[in-house]
C-alpha cells in the first residue's frame, strides 16, 4: 500500500454545499435556493461523512495535500459543522502537514465571528466571491452584497487571522466600461489580497442569462480591459499562473494547481466530481471520473442506502488521456513538466507527445522537451489548441 501511494499522483479533496441565498443569473454550479428555514446541517454533515467513509478506499493511503470546500454558499454553514466535519476527515486520512484548507465565502452572508471560528476549524484560506464592487454591476449579476461590505469582509476576515485571501472578480459585465472594470481592480488591489481569480463573465448553457443574454461589452472593449487589467495585476505583484488566476509567491491555490495539474482529488457532496488513478498489479494504469447525487434532497436521501451516493462513474479511455491531461496541463502560464505526464497517467511520453506534433508547427505550443507549455498565442486561443489536440 505505502508503495503504491508513493506512485500515485497528489491528493486532494473537495467538498461541495449546495445551497445559495438566492442563485445568481450567469451561475451554472449545482447551487439551489433552500426551502427551509434552517438549512440541514445535522443531516447534511452526517451524509458528508458517510460519502467520505464510501470513497476512503479510493484514497490508497494518500494524505491530502489540500481541501477545497465550494458551492454554493459554504459560509451558510456554521463553524461548529466545519470543525466537527474537518476532525472526522483529519481521524481517518492523513492531512500533509502544510495542508491548504480553503472556503468560499459570500461577503453577504458572513459575519466577525464566523471568521473567527472558521479559522478555530482549521480553515487557513479564504476566497470571497467579491465579483465587482460597483453597485450596478453587483445589481445586474444579481448579488446580495454592497461594495462596502465586501471591503468590510476582507477586514473581518483579517482580523480574524486570515492571511491568506482570494477574491472572485468578473468583468466583461452588463454595461461595463474599461474605466469601471479597472475601478473594480483598483479596489482589489487596495485590499491587498494574496490571490485574485479575474475572470470573464461567460453566459453558461441552463442559467437564466442564457435565456435572456444582458447586454455586454463590444469585443474591442474586452480586450481593453484585459490588457490594462492583466498589467495592472502584475505590476502590483500579482503573477498570472494560470488563465484566469493571480497570485502571490507561495500563494497560488493548491487545490487547483492539483487540479490543473492532472491529480486525484476525492469530490464529496451533492453532486461533487472525484478523480481517482488506479495501479494493477502488472503496473496497468486506469483513472476514473466519479460524481454524486446532485439535488440535495435526493443527497441526503441516500443515507444508509445500500446504493450509497455515487451517481455515476467513467474510465477516462486512453485515447482520451492527451487531451484530458491538456485541457488541464496548458491552462497553466508555465505549464508542466513533460514528466508529470508519465507520472500521473503512468503512460509512456510518446503517447502524448504525437497529438501536440501538430499544434507545436502551428505555434500554439512552445518548442521544449521540458515542458508542455502554451505559446504566448496558444494561451490567447486556447480552444483552438485544444482543438488541434483533439483532432490529433
Amino acid at each position: 500500500m505505502a508503495e503504491q501511494a508513493r506512485e500515485l499522483p497528489p491528493l486532494s479533496l473537495y467538498i461541495h454545499t449546495p445551497w445559495c441565498v438566492r442563485k445568481c443569473p450567469y451561475c451554472d454550479f449545482n447551487s439551489h435556493e433552500p426551502h427551509l428555514d434552517e438549512l440541514p446541517e445535522a443531516a447534511y454533515l452526517e451524509a458528508l461523512l458517510e460519502d467520505f467513509r464510501q470513497d476512503l478506499p479510493l484514497a490508497a493511503g494518500r494524505p491530502l495535500a489540500a481541501i477545497f470546500i465550494g458551492g454554493g454558499t459554504p459560509s451558510l454553514l456554521s463553524p461548529d459543522f466545519y470543525q466537527k466535519l474537518l476532525t472526522a476527515i483529519a481521524s481517518q486520512l492523513a492531512f500533509a502537514a502544510d495542508i491548504e484548507i480553503t472556503l468560499e465565502a459570500n461577503p453577504g452572508t458572513t459575519e466577525q465571528s464566523r471568521f473567527y471560528g472558521y479559522r478555530k476549524a482549521g480553515i487557513n484560506r479564504l476566497s470571497l466571491g467579491v465579483q465587482s464592487f460597483q453597485p450596478e454591476q453587483l445589481a445586474a449579476l444579481g448579488r446580495i452584497h454592497s461594495g462596502d461590505e465586501a471591503i468590510k469582509a476582507v477586514a473581518q476576515a483579517r482580523a480574524a487571522g486570515f492571511d491568506n485571501i482570494n477574491l472572485d472578480l468578473m468583468h466583461g459585465l452588463p454595461g461595463q466600461t474599461a474605466d469601471s472594470a479597472m475601478a473594480d481592480i483598483n479596489q482589489a488591489l487596495a485590499l491587498a489580497p494574496e490571490h485574485l481569480s479575474w475572470y470573464q463573465l461567460t453566459l453558461e448553457p441552463n442559467t437564466a442569462f442564457h435565456s435572456a443574454p444582458p447586454v455586454l461589452p463590444h469585443e474591442e472593449i474586452l480586450w481593453d480591459i484585459q490588457d490594462a487589467g492583466h498589467d495592472a495585476l502584475e505590476k502590483a505583484g500579482l503573477k498570472r499562473y494560470e488563465i484566469s488566476a493571480y497570485s502571490r509567491p507561495d500563494k497560488a491555490s493548491r487545490h487547483n494547481l492539483n487540479y490543473w495539474q492532472f491529480g486525484d482529488y476525492m469530490g464529496i457532496g451533492a453532486g461533487a466530481h472525484g478523480k481517482f488513478s488506479h495501479i494493477a498489479h502488472d503496473g496497468q494504469w486506469t483513472i476514473e471520473r466519479r460524481w454524486k447525487t446532485r439535488q440535495p434532497d435526493a443527497y441526503l436521501q441516500r443515507r444508509g442506502d445500500m446504493r450509497g451516493f455515487l451517481a455515476g462513474k467513467r474510465e477516462i479511455a486512453r485515447q482520451e488521456l492527451p487531451l484530458e491531461f491538456a485541457m488541464n496541463a496548458l491552462r497553466l502560464s508555465e505549464g508542466v513538466p513533460m514528466a508529470t505526464w508519465q507520472a500521473h497517467t503512468g503512460q509512456p511520453l510518446d503517447a502524448l507527445t504525437q497529438p501536440l506534433e501538430s499544434a507545436t508547427k502551428k505555434g500554439l505550443l512552445e518548442e521544449t522537451s521540458e515542458r508542455l507549455r502554451a505559446s504566448p498565442q496558444g494561451l490567447l486561443f486556447l480552444n483552438e489548441l485544444l482543438a488541434e489536440i483533439s483532432d490529433a
